[in-house]
């Protein structure tokens, strides 16, 4: 249950449901297994998973939520071979040959056939509102699924009013000037790992890992004009994590000691155990993202969801064009 990763979105309104009335409106969407034709199905589970029944565990005032992704696994290639035999087939039959409109035709006549007897892949996706600090924290690795889930928790809600996790000083500025000085912000300390960008050419990258990030080597990449996209950090010697330009916290670890101190709470049973998790862990991500935000200099207006998914969609573009170009130290 621990999160891996963090998405923050800042609520702009109140939210003033409690635990047992968000589960009432949760629960027209439970999830529901894939049907025979589904593609894929998406609803919400309990977190507790089979330890529990209701589709919300509060725990201190933050309010936990569990969606559950479910696909149908059709191998692309195996879709596209059956498709090329039935097209061959009719050639041969027909003598002319088969239009791309007829293959999609037959493309979905192999998916109709092949769906039924698909295994279905289930991903779970957890999040929280934490009322108080005015955040939602989605554990996703991509802008995509983290606005996946919200969409299905703004349905649900019928309004969810949320912008993403912004901050008043520029992210990529703000870091290069920590790792150019070099100094980490107060309560926190460089990791090893880090990602450089030309800012004049999006397909310059450099990524570190495994390195003394003030090291000369890095330092004179900074001075010659590279900024940093993505900087590890370690915060108050519990927490580390790498955060990049969007605010966005990847390859969340928490220390054995804060663990074990969640191990250590009298708990007789799965839920209390899952109390005692979800209890440290949300009072170190708050205190976390306190200190993150205070490092940026403040929280700013935020842009729309749309516009930081469409930016994460370019910005994976530019990293799969930068491959070629990419330089490991």
């Amino acid at each position: 249950m621990w999160f891996k990763n963090l998405r923050v979105y800042r609520l702009t309104k109140e939210f003033d449901l409690s635990a047992e009335k968000l589960n009432e409106l949760l629960e027209p969407q439970a999830f529901v297994p894939c049907g025979s034709q589904d593609a894929a199905r998406y609803g919400w589970v309990p977190p507790l998973g089979r330890h529990g029944s209701e589709l919300v565990h509060a725990t201190n005032g933050y309010l936990m939520v569990c969606a559950k992704k479910q696909e149908k696994v059709i191998p692309a290639g195996v879709v596209n071979e059956k498709v090329e035999e039935r097209a061959q087939a009719i050639s041969e039959k027909e003598h002319r040959q088969v239009g791309r409109k007829e293959k999609q035709n037959l493309k979905d006549e192999v998916l109709l056939e092949m769906r039924p007897k698909a295994f279905a892949r289930s991903r779970l996706h957890y999040a929280y509102i934490a009322p108080r600090d005015g955040w939602v924290v989605v554990d996703a690795s991509s802008a995509s699924a983290a606005e996946e889930l919200l969409e299905h928790l703004r349905e649900a809600l019928s309004s969810l009013a949320v912008i993403p996790l912004s901050a008043k000083n520029l992210p990529q500025q703000a870091m290069t000037h920590w790792l150019t000085a070099p100094e980490a912000p107060v309560n926190f300390e460089f990791g090893h790992e880090c990602e450089l960008r030309d800012p004049k050419d999006s397909g310059s990258v450099i990524r570190c890992k495994n390195q003394d990030l003030c090291a000369e080597e890095i330092h004179n990449h900074l001075v010659a004009g590279m900024q940093v996209h993505k900087l590890g950090l370690v915060w108050n010697g519990g927490v580390e994590f790498v955060v990049d330009h969007q605010l966005s916290l990847k390859r969340v670890k928490f220390s054995d000691e804060l663990v074990e101190k969640a191990d250590s709470a009298d708990s007789e049973n799965a839920a209390q155990r899952f109390d005692a998790d979800f209890s440290v862990m949300t009072l170190e991500i708050s205190a976390l993202l306190t200190d993150l935000v205070a490092a940026f200099g403040g929280a700013g207006e935020g842009a729309s969801v749309e516009e930081i998914v469409a930016r994460a969609n370019r910005t994976e573009q530019d990293q799969l064009a930068a491959e070629v170009e990419e330089v490991e130290l």
